[in-house]
């Protein structure tokens, strides 16, 4: 069974990065990714919200106790996102909770390293700031 994401981070689990797919251990009601190169005054991270079966650019799959994000326009994330070249940021509440309230919603950044196909979760107040 899964386990809270807030939990899950303070507790400082591991996701787990295979090519173009992230494996995240907890569920959460997902409401959009960031994912940018890294910021600058100029740049904008894409804000992705299509998760449809289809051609969405995330594909999204539940197991008992994960979830597992499959980047469809990618095709290996720590080479677009990792060596401190970028970040994605998930945009949600833990399932079932109430998206319309403000105090439920949080921001998830995934930190990618050069060296292991581990993810190092962090809870974010802004994702502008980082």
């Amino acid at each position: 069974m899964a386990i809270a994401f807030k939990e899950a981070i303070e507790a400082e689990k591991k996701g787990l990065l295979i090519k173009n797919s992230i494996f995240l251990p907890f569920h959460m009601e997902l409401l959009s990714i960031w994912a940018g190169k890294e910021m600058s005054l100029l740049s904008k991270p894409d804000i992705i919200t299509d998760f449809s079966h289809e051609k969405g650019d995330v594909f999204l799959r539940e197991g008992e106790s994960y979830t597992n994000l499959i980047f469809t326009q990618h095709s290996e994330l720590k080479k677009d996102y990792g060596h401190k070249k970028g970040h994605i940021i998930l945009y949600g509440t833990e399932k079932g909770a109430d998206i319309f309230d403000r105090d439920q919603r949080h921001y998830v950044k995934l930190w990618f390293h050069h060296d292991k196909d581990d993810i190092d979760l962090e809870l974010i107040d802004d994702p502008f700031d980082l």
